[in-house]
């Protein structure tokens, strides 16, 4: 007597879901497609323009005369003393699962892309990994110890070495490298390949990509100022001078009509701000 199986009668896509889904066996979506992924990320991103808008009210500030300290320390600093503690911890791990989502984009992520263009992405993404693991670090730091103080010592302690006005003028030249591959980001407009604008009307299309190429070309000349200050400090053995964003804004300041020139700044870095926020709208995840 024969057996037949019950088994006989149900469809090779109910038995194996992967068919069902047109993947091969054994290519499972990464963690990174996941929702739950997806919306960490999409929330790091929002914690990312939150810190430059405040970054961006304290740069206003040094302009009209503050002495407030403007730069991402600083701005960690307001969230801590205006909303506590935990807000800072929920931004640091914002930035953490962020820079997360982006070292697995640098490994192994834009496999949609050609090859020359996908190495290029993942270099973008390692990029934004060291961004985004930065003030993730910062936040923590000041949320344990409750300042970001440790800069300029480093520094210090480098120049002090024989081979520290070297080491220092590369991470410089590197500063500044980065100014100009953010320049050419809001020039070129090539952050716009990582938007999905499905759905969005064609003004909000607009005004992110303006918003996109203010800012990036903003965070631009802010980087590229604290590189050449980095430098600087390496060629004259003066670690002041290599003290990070605060100092370089400080710097431009003090210079003739260095006031206009700084609020211009200010505004173009709160646009950056502005189109972070859309860019957790849009973004790819």
């Amino acid at each position: 007597m024969e057996i037949k199986s019950d088994l006989a009668d149900i469809p090779d896509t109910l038995l194996r879901p992967d068919l069902a889904e047109c993947r091969p066996l054994g290519d499972d979506p990464p963690m990174r497609d996941s929702k739950t992924f997806g919306f960490i990320a999409r929330g790091g991103l929002v914690c990312y323009a939150v810190v430059h808008l405040l970054v961006a009210w304290l740069a206003t500030r040094v302009a009209l005369g503050d002495t407030a300290k403007a730069d991402k320390a600083g701005a960690l600093q307001v969230v801590v003393a205006e909303g506590g503690a935990w807000l800072l911890w929920l931004i640091a791990t914002g930035l953490a699962g962020l820079a997360l989502w982006q070292l697995s984009e640098a490994i192994t992520g834009h496999r949609h892309v050609k090859a020359r263009r996908r190495t290029v992405r993942r270099i973008v993404s390692g990029i934004e990994v060291v961004l985004y693991g930065l003030v993730s670090y910062s936040a923590v730091k000041i949320a344990v110890a409750g300042a970001d103080d440790g800069q300029t010592s480093l520094v210090a302690e480098i120049l002090a070495e024989s081979y520290g006005p070297v080491l220092v003028t590369v991470a410089g030249i590197t500063v500044v490298a980065v100014a100009v591959f953010l320049a050419q980001r809001g020039f070129r407009k090539t952050f716009v390949r990582e938007l999905d604008f499905g759905g969005a009307t064609g003004t909000t299309r607009t005004t992110t990509i303006r918003l996109g190429q203010v800012g990036w070309i903003a965070l631009s000349a802010a980087y590229g100022t604290v590189g050449v200050l980095t430098v600087i400090s390496a060629v004259t053995f003066d670690p002041a001078k290599a003290s990070g964003l605060d100092a370089a804004l400080k710097t431009l300041v003090a210079q003739p009509y260095g006031g206009p020139m700084l609020l211009a700044l200010a505004a173009g870095i709160a646009a950056f701000g502005v189109f972070a926020l859309l860019d957790a709208r849009f973004r790819k995840i």
